[in-house]
């Protein structure tokens, strides 16, 4: 074979045919790193096809619809000028993606075909490069909005849900983030903000009172509204998007960004999908809150507003509901005057907790009260409320009912005392021995009739009497009860203290006992004969 000239290895080849230039052409492999292909793809087709077509002149263009225009992918050999005669030819690739090729070579039907080749080629690589890039995104779109759901989901607190939103999306979807909520009267305040660089949260500050009137104004508010984004003000640069839940309109999410910083194709549905998200997690701890109040006001009518004061006696109660704040308590404590001029303590747990524990715990509380002034002896209440339990077949009760009788005016207190299956209380002495009290009868609501027979003991001065429900006794800490005797230590202790801080501390006790939360309700009452020795 002739030896060939060197300067004429990788020169044009005139006598060529076709098929060795399109051999040529799809010859040009892509390159194994991925990171690379398109672009050492794209400068490798450039060269054979300038060898082919006599191209003095190439370059292929590339706008991945960031926002950040075209960009130069590749060139070989002269730079063409945008006034230059070099032939565009758009390169097929999907949206948002867009592509030209631009070639200064004669125009041959040969230069033609090869270029409709190349241009086929490099249409192929780039949208493989699009398919590769978007799944990278989908995959850490769908990481984030993981993220996003577990982060939402650790909190039921309205106010620190609304804190913890804009701090998710910055800096993921923009550089700066503002939470509207909505008020009655469809109106907006401001409720949390974020920017990426503390040191401008200032100025986000400075821009709340501008962003809500234009999220106010009359398009706007009818577009969000309407379940639609709205482009913000110029001079932000960002989207607002409406959050609803449940078909309810909460707020407006604004997301801005600096304006020169890339923006990514999938950025609008994965902030949407984020507004959904964060929609219900907002009802959700606004749902919470109500259910929250509600509560509250319910089991605060259930117990006594304020505890009497009592010549001679002093009085300590504490109250624990199971549960996470939302949740009622089926258990019971009151005191009240009685017609006859003493004073009557009930303590009582009612089966269950929650709502339909807590009717029945305010229906036995009014049914005692309402007997008890009628003038009705305690033996006859405890028989009424048990066929009233028995009627409803629902629900049963341990009771204890304690009459104190301070009328004598000496420094003793006599005590008659009933309990339908309820633990029997404690007696703290003066010198800190403890000792049980009462004798057991049956439970309220299980059997007919009621068998409670009443035990009469006297409370001398600096004794305390203490009642408490199994809330207490069955607190636990993994397989370990704290228990009547843990609760006799705990008691012997507190001789000499007052009746309150009796209570209390027993209540510490009982909660410290254990990390987890109460599984049952807790009550506790300790009425103290304060007086003299």
């Amino acid at each position: 074979m002739p030896n060939r000239a060197p300067d004429q290895e990788h020169s044009p080849h005139p006598a060529a045919g076709p098929l060795t230039a399109v051999d040529a052409l799809l010859g040009v492999a892509t390159t194994a790193d991925e990171t690379g292909t398109a672009h050492g793809f794209a400068g490798d087709l450039l060269r054979t096809l300038a060898e082919h077509t006599a191209a003095t002149g190439s370059a292929v263009w590339l706008d991945r619809g960031d926002g950040a225009g075209a960009q130069l992918l590749a060139a070989q050999g002269k730079r063409l000028q945008p006034t230059s005669a070099a032939r565009r030819i758009s390169v097929p690739v999907s949206l948002p993606w867009s592509a030209e090729l631009r070639l200064d070579a004669p125009d041959t039907p040969q230069a033609r075909t090869l270029t409709r080749l190349a241009v086929q080629r490099l249409g192929m690589t780039l949208e493989h490069q699009r398919l590769r890039d978007s799944d990278r995104r989908r995959q850490t779109s769908l990481a984030f909005l993981a993220e996003v759901s577990e982060l939402l989901a650790q909190s039921l607190d309205l106010t620190l849900t609304l804190a913890l939103i804009p701090r998710l999306v910055v800096p993921r979807l923009g550089t700066w983030c503002t939470l509207h909520r909505a008020t009655p009267g469809r109106r907006l305040e401001p409720a949390a903000a974020a920017h990426a660089d503390e040191a401008l949260s200032p100025w986000l500050d400075a821009v709340s009172d501008e962003l809500t009137r234009s999220l106010l104004a009359p398009p706007v508010a009818d577009a969000l509204l309407a379940g639609k984004n709205v482009p913000l003000p110029t001079a932000l640069s960002g989207i607002a998007v409406p959050l609803f839940a449940r078909g309810e309109w909460l707020g407006v999410l604004s997301i801005g960004r600096d304006t020169d910083s890339p923006r990514d194709p999938d950025e609008i549905p994965v902030a949407e999908e984020v507004a959904r998200r964060c929609a219900l997690a907002m009802d959700n701890a606004r749902i919470h809150e109500e259910r929250q109040t509600v509560s509250h006001t319910l089991q605060q009518a259930l117990l006594p507003a304020k505890l009497p004061t009592i010549q001679g006696l002093g009085i300590g109660a504490e109250y624990v509901p199971a549960g996470r704040g939302v949740e009622v308590g089926g258990d019971l404590y009151d005191i009240m005057a009685m017609p006859d001029g003493r004073w009557l303590v009930m303590v009582g747990d009612v089966s269950g907790k929650g709502v339909h524990a807590a009717a029945v715990t305010g229906l036995i509380r009014e049914v005692i009260r309402v007997l008890v002034k009628d003038g009705r002896p305690l033996q006859s209440v405890l028989a009424t409320l048990n066929e009233t339990l028995s009627e409803r077949s629902e629900r049963y009760c341990t009771l204890a009912l304690a009459a104190f009788d301070t009328r004598s005016g000496g420094s003793d207190v006599e005590v008659s005392l009933h309990l339908a299956g309820h633990d029997r209380p404690l007696v703290l002495h003066a010198d800190g021995r403890v000792s049980s009290a009462g004798r057991w009868g049956t439970a309220l609501g299980l059997v007919s009739p009621v068998t409670c027979p009443p035990a009469r003991l006297v409370l001398k001065p600096g004794e305390t009497l203490v009642f408490f429900t199994d809330g207490v006794t069955e607190r636990r800490n993994g397989h370990e009860f704290f228990g009547t005797q843990r609760l006799a230590q705990r008691l012997t202790y507190l001789a000499g203290h007052p009746a309150d801080v009796i209570a209390a501390r027993l209540r510490t006790a009982a909660v410290d006992f254990s990390v987890d939360p109460p599984r049952d309700d807790m009550a506790i009452m300790a009425v103290r004969n304060d007086a003299e020795r």
